[in-house]
């Protein structure tokens, strides 16, 4: 069973970034944390999907505001066997981790 940082990532400015994908006949939580190093607001997304990329309904946070200098966490997230996360900035200078455990 693992558990600890599943993925991270510096994010590039409006690109979909594939964070993390769940192991195969594994059912995961996980968390994930923004870190906005920016002194000026940033929107986020993230989405949960089985796709090559985010379809619409992926999306579990669309367009979320994250303060200057602040940080979003989502925690308690499941996510079954396969499933993906993409995360996503309208701004550059914002980090990103999936920390969480695999059963």
């Amino acid at each position: 069973m693992a558990s600890g940082k599943l993925g991270a990532a510096d994010l590039a400015v409006a690109t979909d970034t594939l964070l993390f994908t769940a192991a195969a006949s594994k059912v995961t939580t996980v968390n994930v944390r923004f870190a906005n190093r920016n002194s000026t607001p940033v929107k986020v997304r993230v989405a949960i999907g089985v796709g090559g990329a985010p379809a619409n309904t992926d999306y579990i946070d669309y367009d979320v505001s994250v303060i200057a200098n602040g940080v979003l966490e989502d925690t308690g997230l499941v996510m079954t066997a396969g499933e993906k996360m993409w995360v996503r900035s309208d701004t550059a200078n914002v980090s990103v981790r999936a920390h969480g455990m695999e059963n």
